[in-house]
């Protein structure tokens, strides 16, 4: 009896492992396509179209001008990106949400 206990552990156990984000992780490397300035990037499909980025945000002075920055990676302002893999954290449609999300920052505080 005590065998058969012991074996349905370690059977639980290697699923747990199996199954553990590590494995999702690990094909973050395979994702092409991605563009500078993204922290993690995990395909959310086979084909690596459809991602979740995350990137720092744009400093909000430069949200109005030509060439929009990004923040650090250490400064905790993460944006989280459901969407194609190539998504451009400076591109036209991040720079037009981010001052969609800033505005409403500023009605609430």
């Amino acid at each position: 009896m005590k065998r058969i206990r012991l074996f349905l552990l370690f059977l639980l156990f290697g699923g747990l492992v199996g199954y553990s984000p590590v494995a999702v992780f690990a094909q973050a490397a395979k994702v092409k396509g991605v563009k500078p300035g993204v922290i993690e990037a995990v395909a959310l499909n086979r084909s690596a179209t459809y991602c979740h980025l995350k990137f720092p945000a744009i400093e909000p002075s430069t949200l109005d001008s030509k060439t929009p920055k990004l923040k650090s990676k250490d400064s905790g302002d993460i944006m989280d990106f459901y969407g194609p893999c190539d998504h451009d954290p400076v591109g036209y449609d991040e720079v037009c949400r981010q001052r969609v999300l800033n505005s409403h920052r500023d009605y609430c505080d």
